[in-house]
C-alpha cells in the first residue's frame, strides 16, 4: 500500500461515512431521541409496560447509533491528522497503522450504511420466527433443526438472545419450533428469511446414499407491542390446554399448562409451552396471535400495491428464497438476489449476514 492508494481509500471511506449520515438524517433523529426522552420522564410513562419497554429500547437504539458515529467522527480525524505526519516523513510502520485502521472504520461505515436501510416499520422491534418442516419426514425434521441451529449462532454473532416458545421434536430433529429473536432490529435483519429453504444433500438417513432434495418454511413476523391497533375479541378466541412436551421444569407432563389459541376468523392458530404457567404461556400465546394479526394486516395492505418491495412470495413448495446445495458441490444462493456462496458450513454457522446485507440493498433500490 503505496501514499497515494492510501489517501484515495481514506476518500472513499470520508465520502461513504457523509453519505451514511445524510441517509440517516440525524437532526430528525435527534428530535426523535429529545421526544422520546420526554415521554420517558413522563409520570404514566410506566402505565403501559410494553410500550414503556419498546421506548427504552429505541432510545438505547438512537443513543448507540450517535455513540458510533461521534466514534467514527474521532477515528477518522485520528486518521487525517497521521497521514499529515506522514507526509512529512514516510515510516512504514506507520504507513501501515494507518492502512489497518482505515480498513476496521471501512467496515464500521459499511455496517452504518446497512442500519441506514432498517427503516421501514417494525424494522427495530424484535423477531418472532416460525421454522416448519415440509414433506420428508426424518430428512425434513433434520432440516428444521439445521436451519435453527443456524438462526441460533446467527443471533449469537449479532449479540441477539433467543427464547424458544413452541416445539414439537422427533428423534431426529424438529417438526417445528417457534422462538423469539430479542436484539437491535431483530426483524429489521431477518425478516428477509421469511419464506421456503430448499436443502439439497446426500442424506445421512439413506443407506443407499441416495440424493434428496428437502424443504422447511420459516415465518418471520415482528413482535408487536400491545396498543390499540390491534383489538383481540375473546368471543373470537378457541383456547385449548395441553400437557408441555418439551424440557421446562417440573410441572412439565404433570399440569396442562400449554396453552392452545384459535382466532376463529382467521384460522390464525398459536400455541406456547415454554413457560412455567399456564397464564403465562397464554399471555406470550396472545403475543404471538397479535404479531400474526399485524403481519396478516400488513400482507393485506401490500397485497394492494403489488408485493412489498417487488419480490417477496408467498410461503409455498417451489417458491423457495434460498437453496443450500450439499451435493454435488457446494453452493447457497438466495433466489432473490442471486446472491451466492460456496463456503456453505460458514452459512451453517450462522454467516448469513452477506445475504442479509445483500436483499436491504436490492429491496431499497426498489422501493
Amino acid at each position: 500500500m503505496d501514499f497515494e492508494n492510501l489517501d484515495d481509500e481514506l476518500g472513499k471511506v470520508i465520502k461513504d461515512f457523509e453519505t451514511a449520515k445524510q441517509c440517516l438524517n440525524l437532526k430528525e433523529l435527534s428530535e426523535k431521541l429529545s421526544k422520546l426522552l420526554k415521554e420517558r420522564d413522563s409520570l404514566s410513562f410506566w402505565s403501559n409496560v410494553d410500550f414503556a419497554m419498546q421506548t427504552n429500547k429505541e432510545i438505547k437504539s438512537l443513543q448507540t447509533l450517535f455513540d458510533n458515529i461521534n466514534s467514527l467522527q474521532q477515528r477518522l480525524e485520528n486518521v487525517v491528522e497521521l497521514k499529515k505526519e506522514l507526509s512529512n516523513e514516510l515510516d512504514l510502520s506507520l504507513l501501515d497503522d494507518i492502512f489497518n485502521e482505515i480498513l476496521a472504520v471501512k467496515e464500521e461505515v459499511k455496517s452504518l450504511h446497512i442500519r441506514t436501510l432498517l427503516d421501514q416499520p417494525y424494522d427495530a422491534n424484535n423477531a418472532f420466527i416460525t421454522i416448519h418442516s415440509g414433506a420428508g419426514g426424518t430428512e425434513a425434521y433434520d432440516w428444521t433443526n439445521m436451519l435453527y441451529r443456524m438462526y441460533s449462532m446467527f443471533c449469537e454473532k449479532q449479540n441477539m438472545e433467543i427464547s424458544v416458545i413452541d416445539l414439537q421434536e422427533t428423534g431426529t430433529g424438529l417438526k417445528y419450533i417457534t422462538f423469539l429473536v430479542k436484539g437491535e432490529h431483530a426483524y429489521g435483519k431477518l425478516k428477509c428469511e421469511k419464506g421456503v429453504h430448499r436443502l439439497v444433500r446426500i442424506s445421512p438417513f439413506d443407506s443407499q446414499k441416495r440424493r434428496h432434495t428437502t424443504f422447511a418454511s420459516v415465518e418471520v413476523m415482528p413482535e408487536v407491542a400491545t396498543n390499540n391497533k390491534i383489538k383481540i375479541n375473546n368471543d373470537d378466541l378457541k383456547i385449548d390446554t395441553f400437557r408441555s412436551q418439551g424440557a421446562g421444569g417440573q410441572n412439565v407432563n404433570k399440569t396442562d399448562s400449554a396453552v392452545r389459541i384459535t382466532h376463529i376468523p382467521t384460522g390464525i392458530v398459536v400455541s406456547c409451552q415454554n413457560e412455567r404457567s399456564q397464564l403465562q404461556n397464554r399471555e406470550m400465546a396472545l403475543k404471538i396471535l397479535a404479531s400474526k394479526l399485524e403481519d396478516l394486516k400488513n400482507e393485506q395492505e401490500n397485497a394492494k400495491k403489488k408485493e412489498l418491495q417487488g419480490e417477496l412470495k408467498k410461503i409455498e413448495w417451489g417458491s423457495q428464497i434460498r437453496s443450500y446445495v450439499f451435493h454435488p458441490y457446494s453452493m447457497v444462493k438466495d433466489h432473490r438476489t442471486d446472491f451466492e456462496t460456496s463456503d456453505i458450513n460458514s452459512v451453517m454457522d450462522g454467516n448469513i449476514m452477506p445475504f442479509i446485507d445483500e436483499y436491504l440493498i436490492k429491496s431499497h433500490a426498489n422501493i
